[in-house]
């Protein structure tokens, strides 16, 4: 098994004129849950863009398996083995619950992830499945848009802003899923406003400020001292 699932070199980010990301390096090893912490505007959706093909990148910034995929477009990222929860859910309003859950299983990758895994895992999404996806509550619909990626079956899942606008206990109720999902052997990047929260299930740590990572740490090791720093630039 290669030591890391995937590789970021050097990654710079812009939209237009504007550069997001400066000179980023990370790595995720397999089977393992990396969080990325960071105020609002440090850069994390933007990597997580960049990862998945939503931007465009540099040659040779991001391998995936030890393969470059800078320049593979969403869907070919995708049918790769990478999949991601997006800010905000961006579900299908159009579209049943069921119908949401299934659009992750076009990219056609085998695996134990099908419906009747999705509904065990998040059973009141069996009750609800012919709903339209945008009439259930806000906690519902992450789970629908964890469901959806969890049906690409991935190797490696993206999770933005996991728990953003949900409530406390909803909030609970996905993270305790979150080893159910771990553990059918996939490696994890959760981006989390929660700092507690993101150290509680992840092994390493990154911080990103201004676009450049400031922290890289083992998630049970590094103090709210360091954090502080990497979080708001202080020396």
């Amino acid at each position: 098994m290669p030591d890391t699932i995937l590789q970021i070199s050097d990654l710079d980010a812009f939209y237009g004129d504007f550069q997001a990301l400066y000179g980023v390096e990370l790595d995720v090893k397999p089977g393992e849950i990396l969080a990325i912490i960071g105020a609002n505007g440090a850069g994390k959706t933007t990597l997580m863009r960049s990862i998945t093909g939503l931007l465009d990148n540099g040659a040779n910034q991001i391998k995936y398996r030890g393969k470059d995929i800078s320049s593979l477009r969403a869907d070919e990222v995708a049918m790769r083995g990478l999949a991601m929860v997006p800010e905000g859910r961006q579900l299908f309003p159009s579209l049943s619950v069921r119908e949401n859950l299934m659009i992750g299983a076009q990219v056609g990758r085998s695996g134990p992830w099908d419906l009747d895994a999705v509904y065990r895992l998040f059973p009141i999404l069996k009750d609800r499945k012919d709903q339209g996806a945008t009439s259930l509550s806000g906690g519902q619909q992450q789970m629908v848009a964890i469901g959806r990626a969890l049906m690409a079956n991935p190797d490696l899942i993206l999770f933005d802003e996991i728990s953003l606008g949900l409530a406390p206990i909803i909030i609970k109720d996905i993270y305790k899923a979150l080893p159910d999902i771990i553990g059918e052997g996939m490696s994890a990047m959760i981006v989390e406003q929660d700092i507690t929260k993101a150290l509680s299930v992840s092994s390493r740590v990154y911080c990103l400020q201004e676009g450049r990572v400031s922290l890289e740490s083992a998630s049970d090791t590094v103090s709210r001292e360091d954090i502080s720093r990497a979080y708001f630039g202080i020396e």
